[in-house]
C-alpha cells in the first residue's frame, strides 16, 4: 500500500503510524512550535526506512546553524541515502546532503527545482525559504514562494505558512503593504504561526512604526510565544520597538526576562542577545555584566567558523566582555575556515571577515579602522545572511564609529540616510 502525505506526495518506507508522527512534525515546524525533531524521531522509531523522516531529521539539525547539529544531520542524510526514494524524495535527499556539507547555495537550487515540479511540497518551500534567509537572498525569499502561491487555494492545510513566507519575502523586497496584508492573513488563518507574526513585525520595524509594533506583538502574545522556538526572536523585535521609543526600562526587562534569563545555548537566541546588548551599548546605555555569561555561551560554540553571520555576533560578546583570547581565537578560526570548500568561505570573503574585524576594532576603540571596514562591506552585507532588520546593526555601528572617530559630517549623513529609508 502506497502511503501519501496530506498534500498527496508518496512517503517511501512509511506506514500509517509513522506518517502521523511525520505529519505532526511538519505541522509543528510550519508554526515553529514545540519539538518537531521528537516527532520526526518517533516516525523513524516506527518506520526506520522512512526516507522523508530521515530527511526531516537532517533539516531540523541544520536550520538552526548549530555546529553540534552537523554530525546528526550527516548521519540522517547517510541513512536517507540508503532508503528507497521517489524522484521528489531523491531531490530532498540531495538538498539535505548539500546543506549538511555547507553547500547552502546548491541546496537552495535543488529545492528551487523541486518546488517548480512539486509546488505543494511545503517542506521544500519552507527549507528553501530558510536557506534564502541564511544566504541573504532577498529576492528569492519572495520569488521562491511567489512561484508556488497560486497553487495554494483557500482551505488547503498549511496555506497559512505559504502566506507567512511570502509576506516575509515581500517585506525583504520592500513591498510593505502587501507584506503586511499577507502576514496578517496568515495569522488569521493560524494564530500560532510565528513566522506570520514575525513578518508583520519586520514590516513595522522597517517603516519605523514603533508603537504599531508594540501593539501588534502585544495583541495576542501567548499565540506567538508559548511553546514557540521562534519566540525569542519575536521578543527581540518587541524589544527593538521599545528601544526605538526610548523605553529603556521595557527593553532591559525583556532582555533579562526573555532573551538572557533562560541562558539559552541556542545560537539563534544568542544572536538576538548580542544584537540587543550591542545596540544598547551604541546608545551609551549601561548593560552591567550582562555580556559575561553570554560570552561564555558563545565561547562554547565557536571552536570553528561555520557560519560568518554567527561569528559577527560572537565577536560582539567577546570584545564587550573583554574576552581577548576568545576574540583572537575567533579571528584565527575564520582564517582557518578559508581553507575549506563550503559556502562559508564565500560568506567570509564577501562580508564576514571585514564585518567581524570591524566589530573587533570598534570594541578596542579603533573607531576609524572599524568605520573603514564597515564602509567597504555595508553595500553587499546581505550576502552573508540575516534580514534587513538584523543587518541594520552594521549601519548603526558605522554611524557610531564615524562619530567617535571625529567624522561628524559622515555620521550625520549616514544618520539622515537611515532615517529617510525607514519611513
Amino acid at each position: 500500500m502506497t502511503i501519501k502525505d496530506i498534500h498527496g506526495h508518496t512517503l517511501s518506507g512509511a506506514d500509517a503510524d509513522s506518517t502521523k508522527h511525520y505529519e505532526a512534525a511538519c505541522a509543528l515546524l510550519r508554526r515553529y512550535l514545540n519539538d518537531p525533531l521528537a516527532e520526526a524521531q518517533a516516525a523513524l522509531a516506527q518506520a526506520p526506512d522512512m526516507t522523508m523522516a530521515h530527511v526531516l531529521v537532517a533539516y531540523l539539525n541544520l536550520l538552526g546553524t548549530e555546529p553540534a547539529g552537523l554530525p546528526a544531520a550527516r548521519e540522517a542524510h547517510a541513512a536517507a541515502e540508503r532508503c528507497p526514494a521517489t524522484e521528489r524524495e531523491a531531490l530532498h535527499v540531495a538538498a539535505a546532503g548539500a546543506l549538511a556539507h555547507g553547500q547552502w547555495h546548491r541546496a537552495g537550487r535543488v529545492l528551487e527545482d523541486l518546488s517548480a515540479r512539486y509546488p505543494h511540497d511545503l517542506l521544500a518551500l519552507q527549507v528553501g525559504h530558510q536557506i534564502d534567509f541564511f544566504t541573504g537572498h532577498s529576492r528569492m525569499l519572495r520569488d521562491r514562494i511567489a512561484r508556488a502561491e497560486s497553487h495554494w487555494h483557500a482551505g488547503m492545510p498549511g496555506r497559512h505558512a505559504v502566506l507567512a513566507m511570502l509576506a516575509f519575502g515581500l517585506e525583504e523586497t520592500a513591498d510593505y503593504a502587501r507584506a503586511e496584508t499577507l502576514g496578517r492573513l496568515s495569522v488569521e488563518l493560524e494564530p500560532r504561526d510565528g513566522w506570520g507574526w514575525h513578518a508583520v513585525a519586520h514590516v513595522m520595524e522597517m517603516q519605523n512604526r514603533r508603537r504599531d509594533g508594540v501593539a501588534w506583538l502585544n495583541m495576542d502574545t501567548p499565540s506567538w510565544s508559548e511553546g514557540s522556538f521562534l519566540s525569542g526572536h519575536n521578543w527581540w523585535h518587541l524589544a527593538l520597538f521599545h528601544l526605538g521609543l526610548d523605553q529603556l526600562d521595557e527593553v532591559m526587562a525583556l532582555l533579562d526576562q526573555r532573551l538572557l534569563g533562560n541562558a539559552s545555548p541556542l545560537v539563534l537566541d544568542m544572536i538576538d542577545g548580542s544584537a540587543l546588548l550591542w545596540r544598547l551599548q551604541l546608545r551609551g546605555a549601561s548593560v552591567g555584566n550582562r555580556w559575561d555569561a553570554l560570552a561564555t555561551r558563545w565561547a562554547a560554540v565557536c571552536g570553528a567558523s561555520t557560519y560568518a553571520f554567527n561569528d559577527l555576533h560572537a565577536m560582539m560578546a567577546f570584545v564587550s566582555a573583554d574576552r581577548t583570547g576568545d576574540a583572537a581565537r575567533l579571528l584565527d578560526a575564520q582564517q582557518q575556515a578559508l581553507a575549506g570548500s563550503d559556502d562559508n568561505v564565500g560568506f567570509l570573503n564577501d562580508i564576514g571577515l571585514g564585518a567581524t574585524q570591524a566589530i573587533h576594532h570598534f570594541g578596542l576603540g579603533r573607531y576609524a579602522e572599524a568605520a573603514e571596514l564597515l564602509r567597504r562591506v555595508r553595500r553587499d552585507a546581505g550576502r552573508f545572511g540575516g534580514s534587513h532588520a538584523q543587518r541594520d546593526v552594521l549601519d548603526l555601528t558605522l554611524i557610531a564609529a564615524e562619530e567617535r572617530a571625529g567624522h561628524v559630517h559622515r555620521a550625520d549623513a549616514l544618520r539622515r540616510e537611515r532615517a529617510f529609508v525607514r519611513q
